[in-house]
């Protein structure tokens, strides 16, 4: 009889798990026969692992929670994994579009991205 598990948090076609505004992977190792992720977007290495998928959950979750508790303790500001800020890389004719668009909207080019990636990501 095979063993029915619960899948991580999925989000389209990636497996992330998600607490408290932290994002962590999930991967698979076949050699080790282990479930392991990672905390992502923050320069600190915070890793986590489970024999099943079901605890890799519980792993994560005690993951963030002992680095909370460490921050606290050594009187440090934690990582948070998004600043609001990031480069991206555009064709020069769709960021000349886009600065043409921002320019008749009468917004700056960042404003534009950030309506524009909204739009996107909230329909």
């Amino acid at each position: 009889m095979k063993r029915k598990e619960k899948k991580p948090v999925r989000h389209g076609t990636t497996n992330i798990l998600l607490y408290k505004g932290y994002i962590g992977s999930v991967n698979f190792s076949l050699d080790d026969e282990i479930f392991w992720g990672k905390i992502e977007h923050i320069n600190d290495l915070i890793t986590f692992e489970s024999d099943n998928a079901h605890e890799l959950k519980d792993a994560f979750e005690g993951a963030i929670d002992e680095y909370l508790a460490f921050c606290d303790e050594k009187n440090i500001q934690p990582e948070k994994p998004f600043k609001g800020s990031f480069n991206i890389r555009l064709s020069a004719e769709v960021h000349r579009l886009a600065f043409i668009k921002a320019k008749q909207e009468r917004i700056s080019l960042n404003k534009f991205i950030e309506t524009t990636l909204a739009k996107e990501l909230t329909t």
